[in-house]
C-alpha cells in the first residue's frame, strides 16, 4: 500500500512541476510569484520608466533636449490627481515600440481634452542603468509633447 502512495504521491509532484514548468516557459521565465516582484528577477537589468511634466511656462529650447533626472524641465503632473494609473501609463509608453497617430491618440485620450487645454504636457522617457562601480545613471528624453495645438513628437529616441 505504501508503494503505490509513494507512486502517486511521485506522480502528482512530476505533474505539478511539469505544469509549473510550462507556465513559465510561456510568460518569459516569470511566474507568480516572481512576477509581481521585479526587483528579485530584474534587479540589475536597464530600466525605463514614463513621467509627465507642465512645460506651458518653458521656453522649447529647454525642453526638446536630453536631460538629466535633476534638470527636469516644468512642474510635476501628478497623474493620479487625474485619474490616471501610474503603473498603466508607464507600461503604455515605455513599452509601445511602434507609435502610430493611433498609439499617440490613445496617449492623448488618456490624458483628456480637459487636462491638455490647461496644461502643455511633455511626456518624458527616464532610462536607468546601473553602472560596474553601482552609479545610477538616469537618463531622460522628451518623447512627445501633448498641447490644445495637437501632437508633437520630439525625439526618436526609444
Amino acid at each position: 500500500m505504501s508503494q503505490i502512495l509513494r507512486l502517486k504521491s511521485l506522480k502528482i509532484i512530476l505533474i505539478t512541476f511539469l505544469i509549473y514548468g510550462g507556465l513559465v516557459a510561456t510568460h518569459e521565465g516569470e511566474f507568480w510569484p516572481l512576477s509581481i516582484y521585479p526587483m528579485f528577477s530584474q534587479g540589475a537589468n536597464p530600466w525605463t520608466r514614463a513621467l509627465v511634466r507642465d512645460v506651458r511656462q518653458e521656453d522649447i529650447d529647454k525642453f526638446s533636449q536630453v536631460t538629466s533626472i535633476r534638470e527636469l524641465p516644468g512642474e510635476p503632473v501628478p497623474l493620479g490627481a487625474h485619474g490616471i494609473d501610474t503603473i498603466d501609463f508607464s507600461n503604455f509608453v515605455s513599452k509601445t515600440e511602434e507609435w502610430t497617430a493611433e498609439r499617440k491618440q490613445a496617449l492623448r485620450t488618456m490624458f483628456g481634452e480637459d487636462m491638455i487645454a490647461e496644461h502643455d504636457l511633455l511626456v518624458m522617457k527616464a532610462n536607468g542603468i546601473i553602472q560596474p562601480d553601482n552609479e545610477i545613471i538616469i537618463e531622460v528624453v522628451p518623447f512627445i509633447l501633448f498641447t490644445p495645438e495637437g501632437n508633437f513628437k520630439l525625439t526618436d529616441h526609444q
